[in-house]
């Protein structure tokens, strides 16, 4: 089904001025030439079973500051941006849309790269990887990728 547009009756819809803001950043960050992935306000949300559903509302909050970063100027200075490569951006994307809060798998992956705890301890991380900050994050993951290569994110890593 992906990619497939989902009926969201419109007693569920999220209230106007998010539908708009996040409509707005979106199309803003594919002007920009980002890839911001599935647009869950209008193709809602993939389930693990496969099947769609509509986004939620905190769904769409937790996206907007990602597409706002996403929609930011090349000319922008940001600072995770030049310590990231481009791999590890393109994997975080895929994995968690760029949130570093992000937590899929029913708990089991978390953070910007969906670490699991295991795999976040080989690393040097203590506590859990989506409540370390950003930019920890990203440090560790650029050592997993240097120790083990993509293959440790075998959805996007590829």
């Amino acid at each position: 089904m992906s990619g497939t547009d989902v009926f969201v009756p419109t007693s569920t819809l999220p209230e106007t001025g998010l539908q708009h803001s996040y409509l707005r950043l979106y199309k803003k960050a594919r002007r920009n030439g980002a890839d911001p992935g599935r647009n869950i306000l209008l193709q809602g949300v993939e389930t693990d079973s496969g099947r769609v559903r509509a986004a939620k509302r905190e769904e769409l909050r937790r996206s907007k500051p990602i597409l706002k970063r996403q929609s930011a100027p090349a000319t922008a200075p940001v600072a995770e941006a030049s310590q990231t490569s481009p791999a590890l951006e393109a994997i975080a994307t895929c994995e968690s849309g760029g949130d570093p809060t992000a937590i899929g798998g029913g708990g089991l992956y978390r953070g910007k790269y969906q670490f699991t705890y295991e795999t976040w301890a080989s690393v040097g991380g203590g506590g859990d990887p989506a409540a370390a900050p950003e930019a920890e994050q990203d440090r560790r993951a650029a050592m997993l990728l240097a120790r083990d290569g993509a293959g440790q994110w075998p959805v996007c890593g590829g």
